[in-house]
């Protein structure tokens, strides 16, 4: 069997599926990625074949992308989506995918909840399709891009799709507990959960050898993302507030940022990026931004975070968290070192954030593994039709 996973460029968008691409290719499944071109040497480096599709962003670009992404903060993603990802980088790549579906033959294709043009593509071509949940569950989402997605729909002639069945029609695979998703916001009859396996490890990253002489003292990791770590003054912050607490303190500014904070007192460790799943094993609190990735990673391992939500889907998920009992919130006006010092404060004298947080890691060890999505786009390729959960 064919598979043909369709991502956006950035590892936060293509490293959630790699385990299932692993999964696959263990089952002896002929795996291809799509996405664009400076992307592919990286997917490429993990051994598997990626077909260049749309273009890539110039630096510059990016940049200013970024920029007006974070000036938006809390209201970015109703700019971002229906102007980016449904609008200009779908119909970039929709042309290139159509052509690799023809031409390679998948039998079923999967896309991250993002990447658009896959799904287009998918049903133009007639393939059964499959999402993977990267972000928050955000159902809302849908009354913003409805008309960019009809409008690539229609330029390859496929009927409207008013309620965007499509994004959803035959399966989605949404890695993490039942119990995080607010019942609120219901997901689709062909939700299915798995548990969420961290991939992180770009290259050869390793442990910091420091790691492994650490005092007993709680150790605290505090972490911006590689996107949102460009909002001024906030790892500045964190830094200031908890450097002199009783506590270790790792902070990763990110793979595109030097750590140049000057010098630190001895419990202080400044790094640009250890892949977390090595570095939580060893940590007692994480103090977050919020992405999806990081979430999941820290409740995989029990532990609760302080949120300082900016963009994206971080305010869902500090939301959600603080619900859940597992984490604080760090509002957008009041990102002070005082408040990041009395959140860390709060949450180590109070041991239910741990209670609540080994509770969503006891649910999550229940969930099956990458390796049972491989029978669901097995029986998805074969039979065609939605898969849809038993009540």
């Amino acid at each position: 069997m064919r598979v043909l996973f369709t991502t956006l460029p950035g590892s936060g968008h293509w490293h959630p599926l790699i385990p299932f691409a692993d999964s696959l290719r263990a089952a002896g499944h002929e795996v291809a990625f799509a996405t664009t071109p400076a992307t592919c040497s990286a997917i490429a480096a993990h051994g598997f074949r990626c077909f260049p599709v749309g273009t890539d962003e110039t630096a510059e670009e990016t940049r200013e992308r970024g920029a007006k992404l974070v000036a938006l903060g809390m209201e970015g993603a109703t700019w971002i989506f229906p102007t980016f990802f449904a609008g200009v980088w779908a119909a970039q790549r929709l042309p290139d995918l159509l052509a690799v579906c023809q031409e390679w033959q998948p039998a079923v294709l999967v896309r991250e909840e993002i990447e658009f043009a896959g799904c287009i593509a998918a049903e133009k071509c007639g393939l059964p399709h499959a999402s993977v949940q990267i972000t928050a569950w955000r159902p809302w989402i849908r009354s913003w891009i409805v008309e960019p997605l009809n409008r690539l729909r229609e330029s390859v002639e496929l009927p409207p799709d008013p309620d965007l069945v499509m994004l959803f029609r035959y399966l989605l695979i949404v890695p993490g507990p039942p119990s995080y998703f607010d019942p609120a916001f219901p997901l689709p009859a062909t939700a299915w959960a798995v548990r969420h396996v961290a991939f992180d490890r770009s290259g050869e990253e390793q442990l910091p050898a420091w790691v492994h002489d650490l005092s007993d003292r709680p150790v605290v990791y505090a972490t911006m993302g590689t996107v949102f770590n460009q909002v001024p003054g906030i790892l500045e912050s964190m830094l200031t507030g908890l450097r002199d607490e009783p506590i270790t303190l790792i902070m990763t500014t990110g793979r595109n940022q030097e750590p140049a904070f000057g010098s630190q007192p001895p419990n202080v460790h400044l790094e640009r990026y250890v892949p977390q799943s090595l570095l939580f094993p060893h940590c007692d609190l994480v103090v977050t931004h919020g992405g999806s990735g990081t979430v999941l990673t820290a409740l995989d391992h029990g532990l609760p975070m302080v949120i300082v939500p900016v963009s994206a889907d971080q305010p869902d998920n500090a939301r959600r968290c603080e619900q859940l009992g597992v984490a604080t919130v760090v509002s957008p006006d009041d990102r002070t070192p005082e408040a990041f010092q009395g959140a860390v404060r709060a949450l180590l004298a109070n041991p239910s954030y741990w209670q609540n947080a080994a509770r969503l890691r006891e649910e999550m060890e229940r969930l099956p593994g990458p390796a049972q999505v491989v029978g669901w786009l097995e029986r998805l390729a074969e039979e065609r039709q939605p898969l849809v959960v038993s009540p």
